[in-house]
């Protein structure tokens, strides 16, 4: 379960994609699917939140990892390059960013 702590030595990865109203729950089973069955599996992840706007046009995804050794190499699997391929003909943008949590109130 997801915990925002500002004390915490976590990595946080926020992750936005950009699609269509067309595409968009083609793109959140995509992104379930890859939580549910690989994601989840791997060394150092704690947690994520996956959040879908109104319009149905942006998903934002919330996760947390031990390290930012273990988030990386979870992207460089050949597991995720694969299923990256699948999600980017979903989207027409994605940039995961990792932040630290500064403040909780």
């Amino acid at each position: 379960m997801l915990k925002i702590d500002s004390a915490s030595a976590c990595q946080t990865v926020i992750t936005t994609f950009e699609c269509s109203p067309g595409t968009c729950a083609d793109l959140m089973d995509k992104l379930q699917s890859a939580y549910s069955d690989f994601i989840s599996q791997q060394p150092g992840f704690i947690a994520v939140g996956l959040h879908v706007n109104d319009a149905q046009t942006r998903i934002a995804n919330y996760s947390q990892w031990a390290r930012r050794e273990d988030f990386q190499a979870m992207l460089r699997s050949d597991e995720m390059r694969a299923r990256n391929r699948e999600i980017a003909g979903f989207s027409t943008r994605f940039e995961p960013v990792m932040y630290e949590v500064a403040g909780v109130f």
